[in-house]
């Protein structure tokens, strides 16, 4: 498929399977990735086909209808345990992103729940995992218009910053941050997106800048860092980013440079939101410094596509995501509200959320 589309849907189930958006072919060439088994999605994770927490959760739910799928056994016990098994092997895709750890924790509820037949659970397991992909979609929509309204009152139309990728592709579609710009674009409150490219794997240079393309929102790219320039120079009014996991006390793991961001935008007194569904959220870290950061292979550091660009000898270091204390962040945007981080337990319990 070549067209572009103006609404994007990055995981679809169609026909006995399920398509991606090979997200690695953005921006030159718009195509799907047929996924048929199991191991096929978890290549697609791994390799970044299907990229962003919110994604990746609906992705894994799918892997593991997927992999109920080929379970060849009627036997209820031996099925369940071959399915824990297919959950490791999802499990250890990406690990930073806790709605992979969601998704599976809530598909393998589903099998041990269903009573009846092998079959019948097998059948359970895919309207779960198209359960959590219509979820996830609604969900986004919820986080934009509650994001609209708590970004700043003035100007009367924002330039928002955004880093990475936490659009449509990021999610089943809309997106969390690019939710918010959406939703405030479309509420003639945004008057221009600035994108970081996100080195090394350039998401907001292939995939945030392609997004905002497709729907005609004013977007300008720059360099990671030339953001606190930007905002120096007043062009900024607002920074809104995902978040990949959330610990308890809103310290929160984002794409590699976030917390630069945020350090920046807290210098220049810029308002500084972190856009995520709940099931981002890991009530069981307390703290940012127990979520564990993703290494990913040193060559998307040392190469740009098929061009090498650092010298032999070198060594070289490339975590996928930093950390961004609760400090710098001036709201959680969920879709059940904007909470301050260090409220945002008390909040969620005072509306029976946790």
């Amino acid at each position: 498929m070549s067209s572009c589309p103006s609404q994007v849907f990055p995981i679809v189930w169609y026909e006995n399977s399920v398509l991606l958006i090979d997200q690695t072919r953005l921006p030159h060439e718009y195509a799907f990735v047929e996924i048929h088994r199991c191991e096929d999605m978890v290549q697609a994770i791994k390799t970044m086909i299907v990229r962003g927490a919110p994604a990746i959760g609906v992705a894994a739910a799918y892997g593991m209808y997927l992999g109920a799928r080929e379970i060849s056994t009627q036997n209820r016990e031996e099925f369940l345990h071959q399915l824990e098994e297919v959950a490791v092997m999802l499990r250890a895709t990406r690990p930073t992103a806790v709605n992979l750890f969601w998704a599976i924790g809530r598909m393998l509820k589903t099998a041990y729940e269903t009573l009846g037949s092998v079959e019948q659970i097998k059948q359970a397991l895919l309207y779960t995992a198209q359960t959590i992909n219509a979820e996830d979609l609604q969900t986004c929509q919820a986080i934009g218009d509650r994001g609209l309204e708590v970004l700043p009152s003035t100007p009367d139309k924002l330039n928002i910053l955004t880093h990475c990728n936490a659009g449509a592709l990021a999610t089943a579609g809309y997106g969390t941050a690019l939710g918010v710009v959406r939703c405030a674009w479309a509420k003639g409150r945004l008057a221009r997106v600035y994108a970081d490219e996100t080195r090394p794997r350039l998401q907001g240079a292939k995939l945030t800048a392609w997004e905002c393309t497709q729907e005609g929102i004013p977007v300008t790219l720059i360099t990671d860092n030339m953001a606190a320039h930007c905002m120096q120079q007043r062009l900024i009014h607002a920074v809104v980013v995902g978040a990949d996991r959330i610990a308890a006390n809103g310290d929160t793991a984002n794409k590699i440079g976030t917390y630069s961001l945020a350090i920046v935008a807290q210098a220049h007194n810029i308002p500084f939101f972190i856009a995520a569904p709940l099931s981002t959220i890991d009530f069981s870290l307390t703290t940012g410094s127990e979520i564990p950061i993703e290494e990913r292979d040193t060559s998307e550091v040392y190469a740009i596509g098929d061009t090498i660009i650092a010298p032999e000898g070198v060594e070289f270091y490339n975590p996928a995501f930093d950390v961004t204390s609760a400090d710098l962040i001036t709201a959680i945007i969920t879709e059940h509200g904007a909470f301050a981080p260090n409220q945002l337990q008390e909040k969620l319990k005072e509306k029976h959320l946790v």
